[in-house]
């Protein structure tokens, strides 16, 4: 919001600078981001007369001026036209620097010397365009500095308000506050209404089909106006607050609304077919084409002003091309209405049309300050355009708003505040801004019952009323005071540690985690393959979604973290490693007093491109299922998870049927690992091949975990046998090892799986492994009798449980 130093000294003296004001305004809660000083550093441009006007003797485009200051006579080079001998101009002399840093110096112009400049009003920061420059008025004093002159010295405020400060979108709103901050009395009266020849009901007529959304609305008319120029006060005054003069009407209904804060609407009356107004809801597909030249496409939820054809407004955002003020205009209908803040916000947000009527529409006007800007528009028309206006006004009004009193109590507010004011002094602040304060009688010796007037909407509660003491008694002057508390000593709860512990061993090793929505789509089931009957199908609804695609909640977190690769490698991204630790949430059976959902943490881990980063001395291979296992094999280690196996053919249809794997303790399922199916990529549109696990972490820190016993180093070597067998394709590298270590020794140590053969020398059908295992012992050197002894043992259990055959 903008207001100018002059305009609200029209409302309320102003004891403070500029400066100070600005401080007390923000300090009250209407933060002042910016002031303009109009004239500032303008003094050198003065009034001053055209002696003469004569043409340049080099360039027929070229005026030689000469210029009478009051104390000397000056020669003047000017471009412009719209001069003449004995106007009053605006000089900047030499040295004067204008706005936009322009320094005026002596200079010669096609031979001609040229001692200052001919200003026009774009060159002195008064308007964004000009015809040419500008000549004063006969009256001004020559030699005076033209700001001073003609009473353009101001300064501007440029207020940022927040929402529910609607009352402040205007200069009386702001005059009220400044009014209050300085202890002064507000100057506004409401003006008397115009008098008019013939009844105004003889002529038009409106009718309000919409109270709810259209609750008051008003109108005067206006006969034999002269659309032209505004007078210059009143365009300056417009174009000081950064509003564009376009014509004596229109200009007036904004100046109405900057001051007053209810925007106005002016109707051609002579276009109105009917010359009635009808306030309707639009039809379903209705087209409408607006100032601005934008046609529309309506909704049944947009209210609109019609006349007793068509459509001829947008109610609140905007008018029509079809009735707008145009030069030839004689009859002018003057609108001034209060409309439903949600109403005007649902259209201006849908159509992107923002407006300063709409702008203020949106937060809520002063629905009893409707005829009064009527009035007060009417006047300045009259003033303005000349006309005569038709007698009385039409005011579609229903009942009044009820407005309960709200209470306030001395106690609760020092309380809240943490200061000791009086009751009297909270009366003083609060009716220092409109509000009525009366004592609250039977309700407490220290309550105050107060009325909230029409302007303010947003105090509805005590602690609204306790905000505005606050703000009025300055927030600079609440004592700063630390709050009392005791320190607590809180351990990290278990859960909290496992995630963090999961999430720092992830990232060592190279993962980068991601966050997804917990809102996914019902059709994301369809593109991981889910069965029609799959218990992952029966997603938990949401009340009130955002979009089609975040409808429900997620049951897995496998579509997301797709979706997630999806978009990076069509960024170009494709070495990923990352993860994912969020909830997936399910059904309850039985809906009792908790949640309606069950929710459940899970970790999903994705891999794909390459195993090593891009370098000369790395090499290209491809990540594959066994990366994943290794990163799933150190999570169980890092919670030392004991009877935990890998299952074959985890079973999952989004998953390759021979790539693929359950992690299982005992008969429970932990999760799920392996290579995503080709066709689902294929629906993610991922052309690498994608290596994913997902992990139920609560089933996988319910497991039972192996007590980890410290075992001292052996001061005597090891001793290794290596072992080459031959076992069908069946046969899994887990079962070789579990009858490794079933043998049992108290002197083995550890056996490593180090080779995997499948070529010529090997039956169809059969495949060779080859281990080694290392024996030590704890107090001596162990001979090789004795360890072909134990190895012996390994060797004759691998055959007859597993039917290997040595090579």
């Amino acid at each position: 919001m903008n207001v100018t130093w002059n305009w609200l000294k029209e409302f309320t003296p102003c004891l403070y600078s500029p400066e100070e004001l600005a401080h007390r305004l923000t300090m009250a809660g209407l933060e002042v981001e910016g002031l303009r000083k109009f004239g500032e550093g303008l003094d050198s441009v003065i009034v001053a007369r055209l002696e003469s006007v004569d043409p340049h003797p080099d360039a027929e485009r070229l005026t030689l001026c000469r210029v009478d200051t009051g104390t000397e006579r000056l020669q003047i080079v000017c471009g412009a036209k719209n001069h003449k001998t004995g106007d009053l101009v605006a000089l900047a002399q030499v040295g004067s620097v204008l706005p936009g840093d322009f320094k005026i110096k002596k200079s010669k112009i096609r031979g001609c010397e040229s001692q200052g400049m001919l200003c026009s009003e774009k060159e002195l920061g008064l308007a964004e365009e000009s015809a040419g420059i500008l000549i004063l008025p006969p009256d001004a004093p020559v030699g005076r500095p033209v700001f001073e002159a003609l009473g353009l010295k101001d300064v501007r405020f440029e207020i940022g308000l927040t929402p529910n400060r609607s009352d402040c979108l205007s200069v009386l709103g702001i005059a009220r506050e400044v009014a209050a901050l300085g202890g002064q009395t507000l100057r506004f009266s409401p003006p008397r209404a115009a008098t008019g020849e013939g009844d105004i009901r003889a002529f038009t007529s409106v009718e309000v089909h919409e109270p709810g959304h259209c609750p008051r609305y008003a109108a005067r008319l206006i006969r034999g106006i002269a659309i032209g120029p505004s007078p210059a006060w009143l365009a300056r005054r417009l174009e000081s607050v950064g509003l564009r003069s376009i014509n004596n009407v229109v200009d007036v209904t904004n100046y109405v609304m900057m001051e007053l804060g209810q925007p106005l609407h002016a109707f051609d009356f002579n276009l109105l077919r009917g010359r009635r107004i009808v306030v309707r809801r639009a039809a379903a597909g209705e087209l409408f084409t607006t100032l601005d030249g934008k046609q529309h496409t309506l909704e049944a939820d947009d209210l609109m002003i019609c006349d007793g054809v068509g459509a001829v407004a947008l109610a609140g955002v905007m008018g029509g091309e079809n009735s707008e003020i145009r030069p030839e205009t004689c009859d002018v209908l003057l609108e001034s209405a209060y409309f439903n803040p949600m109403t005007v916000r649902r259209t201006s947000k849908r159509l992107g049309i923002h407006t300063e009527a709409s702008h203020r529409f949106e937060r809520g006007v002063d629905i009893d300050m409707t005829p009064v800007a009527l009035e007060r528009a009417t006047r300045l028309i009259l003033e303005t355009a000349g006309g005569t206006a038709a007698q009385g006004r039409i005011d579609v009004f229903g009942a009044p708003p009820e407005r309960p009193p709200v209470t306030i109590s001395t106690a609760r507010c020092n309380a809240i505040l943490g200061v000791t004011l009086k009751a009297e002094r909270i009366r003083e602040l609060l009716s220092s801004i409109g509000l009525s304060v009366t004592p609250g009688g039977d309700l407490s010796d220290d309550m105050w019952r107060v009325a909230i007037p029409s302007w303010r909407h947003d105090l509805e509660r005590e602690i609204d009323l306790i905000e505005e003491v606050a703000r009025l008694h300055g927030y600079d002057e609440i004592p700063a005071t630390l709050p009392g508390c005791g320190v607590d000593s809180w351990l990290i709860p278990e859960a909290a540690n496992r995630v963090a512990r999961i999430r720092q061993a992830l990232t060592a090793a190279g993962f980068s985690e991601v966050v997804n929505y917990s809102f996914v789509s019902p059709g994301c089931w369809d593109k991981i393959r889910l069965a029609a009957d799959d218990s992952r199908r029966r997603a938990v609804p949401l009340l009130n979604p955002l979009a089609e695609d975040q409808s429900v909640m997620r049951t897995t977190l496998v579509p997301s973290m797709l979706e997630v690769l999806a978009r990076n490698l069509s960024y170009r991204c494709r070495d990923l490693r990352l993860f994912e630790l969020r909830p997936v949430f399910s059904p309850r059976s039985t809906v009792g007093k908790g949640n309606a959902a069950l929710e459940r943490l899970s970790l999903c881990l994705a891999l794909c491109g390459r195993r090593a980063p891009e370098g000369w001395a790395q090499s290209n291979e491809p990540v594959d299922f066994f990366d994943l296992k290794g990163a799933v094999e150190n999570l169980i280690e890092l919670f030392g998870l004991g009877n935990v196996c890998f299952v074959p053919d985890g079973g999952e249809p989004f998953l390759h049927p021979g790539k693929s794997a359950l992690l299982k303790n005992g008969e429970r399922v932990l999760g799920f690992l392996g290579e995503v199916h080709p066709q689902v990529l294929g629906r993610f549109d991922i052309e690498l091949p994608v290596l994913i696990c997902e992990l139920d972490l609560e089933a996988l820190w319910n497991a039972p975990t192996e007590a980890r016993k410290f075992r001292p180093l052996s001061r005597f070597p090891n001793v290794q046998r290596d072992t080459a067998l031959v076992v069908n394709l069946e046969v899994s590298a887990q079962a070789v090892m579990e009858t490794v270590h079933g043998v049992g020794s108290r002197y083995f140590e550890e056996a490593v799986l180090f080779d995997l053969y499948g070529g010529p020398g090997i039956p169809e059908g059969k495949k060779s492994l080859a281990i080694r295992v290392r024996y030590r012992s704890d107090e001596k050197t162990l001979t090789d009798d004795e360890v072909n002894g134990f190895h012996q043992r390994i060797v004759e259990a691998l055959v007859k449980r597993l039917g290997a055959v040595i090579r």
